[in-house]
């Protein structure tokens, strides 16, 4: 049985019964059952089986998810009234013991040689057009690139799910047909599936406890339990593995719960412990101080950490957003990762990693091509080589891009230095130090000349309405001003404005105040400037952008209330 970091400690923590209900009856179970209208091929995966599987995992993990999201509230608390986050002296003796490794890529076939990775959401025709690209990786996207629609939840599971079994084809509205290249899995990009994270609700599903209370099932357990169940198997036989990227997570406690969830999930279907392998994304600023718990507790599953910068800078404006104006970061475009606290947080990353064993995938530069515009094109080309030339020389093993036209461009800066090798995991960082401070030194960017501009102020608003729009329409990841916009630089621009309005702060161009009445107006100019269609959702949107960049109160996820209030039971919820 793997240790816990407590057995390091004296203090360890019960892992929960399969029932989960705490009442010592082995036999009660509970059930989960759909809520949602059923479309065409719908049953193919909400089968009885399958939803009794998600009853399981929800027997077991539903009261230790909701016991992880309060302590969640309760540390940002804390942070909000003036903790500095830092390293936990309570699991210092797992940081300081050099023997234990992470399972890594051995055994894990396809995960080996990760050096460029597509990120994209599941519909068919992405799920092809990923597929065929070319990268090593697919990160198959349930999360940030993807608005959660009933419609998207399930037939992106079935589009994995036929495509896993190379029998996926896809013919859009003008005739245009799509098909993989290849019916043959491991002639394909590896599929990484990144489910939603912990903080997430599905509400086409109702969960109902051994002991009758309701509530909507969890959106992780969901995604998670419909692609495991449904495809591991069939992937461990072409030669692949159910692989996972896993979002959002604030600390090692948040790891234990997956790991846990692995193991009781893998015993279900009786497959070995172990056949899962997860990469964690370190995108939050408690999980910066985490790396190495992290790690730790899902090292029988764990193959590496990957940087996700733009959660990452979110996490660092919600947790400062009341402290004022030393902690207030400039315009987005403003912030390279060359900024001292932007560095520290990736040397740490890929020094913890390959101390570990692990994999460090870098993150995912925002500039897109444009096939029409050669200048965007070039300009594109130039940030996102000079990104990843920096990444593969500082000991990442990999990275992601976000479109097709960029695998050839990234993947030169990694055969440069990897060559032939398919990692550098061998290649240890000794020289790195990187302590608290570095890491909260959220000011040094400003410091170096960064600005907060009316420019920023107005990218902002726009990019979070037109973002939102297009989310309630169905789409997660759009592309905007050349950029390519998800969940997190939308919450991004919305906590921006938040923050700079809370700290009282001024556009360095003109010496104005950033006021709730001058976001209002721009908000105002922007909505009456954008296109209008009979589908659009402007004015939801930026009634959504107001109430999560306007309000008192600073929500922690936009994705929640808009979820909640605008996207289920609108049109684009429907089969």
């Amino acid at each position: 049985m793997t240790s816990t970091i407590e057995n390091h400690t004296g203090s360890p923590e019960a892992t929960a019964s399969t029932s989960g209900t705490g009442t010592g009856d082995a036999t009660a179970r509970g059930s989960v059952r759909v809520t949602g209208t059923l479309g065409p091929r719908y049953d193919e995966i909400v089968t009885p089986e399958a939803l009794d599987f998600l009853a399981l995992l929800h027997d077991a993990f539903a009261i230790r998810r909701s016991e992880r999201l309060a302590e969640r509230r309760r540390r940002r608390q804390e942070v909000a009234d003036g903790a500095d986050p830092d390293f936990r002296p309570e699991t210092r003796p797992v940081r300081a013991d050099p023997s234990w490794r992470v399972a890594g890529s051995a055994g894990a076939p396809g995960l080996e040689d990760r050096r460029v990775e597509i990120t994209g959401p599941t519909d068919p025709k992405m799920t092809i057009n990923a597929l065929n690209s070319g990268a090593k990786v697919w990160l198959a996207d349930q999360e940030d690139a993807s608005s959660p629609t009933w419609r998207n939840v399930v037939e992106g599971q079935l589009a994995l799910r036929d495509a896993i079994r190379g029998t996926l084809t896809f013919t859009n509205e003008a005739g245009k047909s799509y098909e993989l290249r290849s019916p043959r899995l491991a002639e394909l990009p590896t599929i990484v599936f990144r489910p939603r994270g912990w903080h997430m609700v599905e509400k086409h599903l109702r969960y109902t406890a051994p002991d009758g209370v309701r509530e909507c099932a969890s959106a992780s357990l969901v995604d998670f339990g419909l692609y495991f169940f449904h495809n591991a198997r069939e992937l461990v036989a072409r030669g692949r593995g159910p692989y996972f990227y896993l979002p959002k997570l604030e600390g090692y406690r948040e790891a234990r719960l997956w790991n846990d969830a692995f193991v009781l999930a893998q015993s279900a279907l009786g497959l070995p412990r172990g056949t899962i392998r997860a990469t964690v994304l370190i995108e939050t600023l408690p999980a910066a101080f985490e790396m190495e718990e992290i790690l730790y507790e899902l090292r029988d599953h764990c193959a590496g950490l990957n940087a996700g910068r733009w959660d990452y800078l979110f996490s660092i404006i919600k947790a400062f957003r009341t402290r004022g104006d030393s902690y207030v970061l400039p315009d987005r475009s403003q912030v390279p990762m060359t900024a001292p606290f932007m560095r520290a947080y990736t040397e740490l990353l890929v020094q913890t990693c390959h101390k570990r064993g692990a994999h460090a995938i870098g993150g995912m530069s925002a500039f897109i091509p444009d096939r029409r515009n050669p200048e965007v094109t070039e300009r594109a080309f130039e940030q996102v080589r000079a990104d990843k030339r920096r990444e593969a020389g500082d000991g990442f093993d990999g990275t992601w891009v976000a479109h097709p036209d960029l695998i050839d461009v990234a993947r030169a800066e990694f055969d440069a230095v990897l060559g032939e090798t398919p990692h550098q995991v061998a290649r240890q960082r000794p020289d790195v130090s990187v302590g608290q401070h570095d890491l909260l030194d959220v000011a040094s960017v400003r410091r170096s000349g960064a600005t907060v501009t009316s420019a920023g102020l107005r990218s902002n608003v726009s990019i979070g309405i037109r973002y939102i729009d297009a989310w309630l329409r169905g789409t997660g990841a759009a592309a905007l001003d050349s950029l390519m916009e998800d969940a997190a630089t939308a919450e991004i621009s919305r906590s921006q404005v938040w923050q700079w309005i809370a700290a009282g702060t001024r556009t360095d161009d003109d010496g104005q105040p950033i006021t709730r009445e001058r976001v209002e107006e721009l908000v105002r100019e922007v909505v009456a400037e954008l296109p209008r269609s009979a589908d659009d959702r402007v004015d939801d949107a930026a009634a959504v952008f107001r109430a999560v960049a306007l309000a008192d109160d600073f929500p922690s996820f936009l994705t929640v209330g808009a979820y909640s209030q605008f996207l289920v039971g609108s049109a684009v919820d429907q089969p």
